[in-house]
């Protein structure tokens, strides 16, 4: 693509982000700064067309962006300019979380993103690797054995777990004490992956119980969290783009109701650094063609715990969703470091 079509095709995207109407060649020849014949600029446009940058809709003579014209358009022209009320965000995030729990950082997160972006803002809860104080093992039949954790802040879980073979009262008290003394203060994680090294070294059966004891204690830690915070949804029920398709509203709904979709996303965005965009249609990740999605991985104490971001139609402004995750991220890290 030469320089004439990348100039063209980039004052065509942020047109239409900020008119939502088709662009036509007579806006582009205003728009663009460039000196070229209206018939100039409809062969470059059919030359941009022809390589699935953007597309003509039937009932218009100006074309609109292609989930692959916005790939380019954000990974190659985008420029980010500085968010007017970026003081004032970070002013007001730090009075409002200044005092508030954990859980509350995250809810607020997400209500801080959708007032801001006016779309949908959602944030995983931080993967917490809660360490255990004490276990316990109580035999309540043959095969049914209840398990009772004591975390490290002294809550108690209690998880029923079902063994494969019969264990004696003595059995149980033998691998509680083995795992009160070897393991306490260490997260599940932590202890699966030593049992797993010492294996060779502990009974098969009493490895078998610890082992079961260990997942019920990871599903415990899991359950005790809601695991996506989301808000705003109603922001997408004003918008042109997806409102005028009830199917595809139908399916967003879904999409949020569910939330395993979402957790799939954020994990994955979880893994890399700084902020990624996801455009509608590309890839599993974003299965519809109507969305893009901006994320963000925070950090406490230095270590990624989770992921934040904003979920609108392809028609956004890109570069303000860009500073608003980004800084959201930064102040929900800060936030959740200093407890």
């Amino acid at each position: 693509m030469d320089e004439r079509a990348r100039v063209l095709l980039k004052t065509l995207i942020e047109r239409y982000i900020a008119d939502g109407q088709p662009v036509g060649s007579r806006t582009l020849s205003r728009a663009s700064g460039l000196e070229l014949s209206a018939a100039t600029i409809r062969n470059v446009m059919a030359d941009l067309e022809d390589m699935g940058l953007i597309s003509s809709p039937h009932t218009s003579a100006g074309r609109v962006p292609t989930p692959r014209g916005y790939r380019l358009f954000v990974d190659t022209m985008l420029t980010v300019h500085p968010v007017s009320e970026v003081n004032e965000l970070e002013q007001s995030f730090k009075s409002q979380l200044a005092t508030v729990e954990p859980q509350k950082v995250i809810v607020q997160a997400a209500q801080l993103l959708s007032s801001l972006s006016h779309f949908v803002g959602v944030v995983m809860s931080p993967r917490r690797n809660a360490a255990f104080r004490h276990i316990e093992f109580l035999r309540l039949s043959e095969q049914r054995i209840l398990v009772i954790l004591v975390d490290e802040s002294g809550n108690v879980q209690n998880r029923i777990i079902l063994s494969d073979q019969p264990y004696t009262q003595n059995q149980l008290i033998e691998a509680a004490n083995y795992l009160n003394a070897h393991y306490s203060g260490l997260n599940f994680e932590q202890i699966g992956a030593q049992l797993r090294g010492e294996v060779e070294h502990l009974r098969s059966e009493i490895v078998t119980l610890m082992q079961a004891a260990v997942q019920a204690g990871s599903q415990a830690v899991a359950e005790q969290q809601e695991q996506v915070v989301i808000s705003g949804q109603q922001h997408l029920l004003k918008v042109d783009d997806l409102s005028n398709n009830l199917t595809s509203l139908r399916r967003l709904f879904d999409l949020f109701e569910q939330k395993s979709h979402l957790l799939k996303l954020l994990d994955v965005s979880a893994r890399a650094e700084g902020v990624r965009i996801y455009i509608g249609g590309e890839n599993e990740v974003v299965p519809f063609e109507e969305l893009s999605v901006i994320t963000s991985p925070y950090e406490v104490d230095g270590k990624v715990v989770g992921t934040l971001g904003v979920i609108g139609p392809t028609r956004m402004a890109y570069d303000r969703m860009i500073q608003i995750v980004d800084i959201t991220a930064k102040l929900v890290g800060n936030a959740l470091s200093q407890r």
